[in-house]
């Protein structure tokens, strides 16, 4: 059976998900993160991606991110891959690719999701450093970040919108809300209500959902 394409809406934040090949690390040291996130900064502006929030585990990048159109999240996470692995292999003396093959990315409906997906993406990685959780609490200033208009209506101020963040993102996902959104990146199905979904069917001609298992009902006689 073909594979589906890659469904990528220009403006809707999409949950993109790339895994080290076997998985391998694809982060060793703070060196390789912090390396990898002036790649992203500068990668995201150029390919035309908004990144809302990411989280660097040791051996897989999760992002929340709203491409400006349909090839520029490949464009970045093709930069990426090829400048990560580059410099990740010369770092550690070692050769070959660093990826497990093509990244998943998964549309999302923001009005619905986009918050909970910032806190599931952020709580990937326990360390603040390693992910975007310490620029929406007040830590840091992150250039990678592009903040969507969903986190800025969370107060008028500064402080108004890290303090609501913080009580939110202390909350955690719950497991039925991780696993919602592992799901949807494994399965590439787009991760919204009927509506959210209808809207997209006017975009793209891809299918946006699994069909149902079993044979198809006879047509009566």
């Amino acid at each position: 059976m073909a594979r589906l394409a890659r469904l990528c809406i220009p403006g809707q934040p999409h949950l993109v998900q790339q895994r080290g090949h076997n998985g391998q690390p694809v982060f060793i040291d703070e060196a390789d993160t912090q390396g990898f996130l002036r790649m992203l900064a500068d990668a995201a502006k150029a390919s035309g991606v908004a990144i809302h929030a990411y989280g660097l585990a040791a051996g897989e990048v999760h992002l929340l991110a709203t491409p400006a159109t349909a090839d520029s999240l490949s464009r970045l996470m093709q930069t990426l891959g090829r400048q990560h692995g580059l410099a990740f292999n010369r770092r550690h003396g070692r050769s070959g690719s660093l990826w497990d093959g093509r990244f998943r990315a998964v549309p999302i409906d923001g009005e619905r999701h986009l918050l909970a997906a910032m806190r599931y993406v952020e709580s990937a990685v326990p360390d603040l450093r390693a992910s975007s959780a310490a620029h929406h609490l007040g830590q840091a200033t992150d250039p990678a970040v592009s903040d969507h208009p969903l986190y800025w209506a969370l107060g008028n101020t500064p402080f108004d919108r890290e303090m609501k963040y913080r009580t939110w993102f202390e909350q955690g996902s719950s497991s039925v809300e991780a696993d919602r959104f592992r799901r949807a990146v494994a399965q590439g199905w787009p991760l919204g209500e009927a509506s959210f979904i209808d809207n997209l069917s006017q975009v793209t001609s891809r299918r946006l959902a699994a069909r149902p298992r079993g044979r198809p009902p006879k047509a009566p006689a």
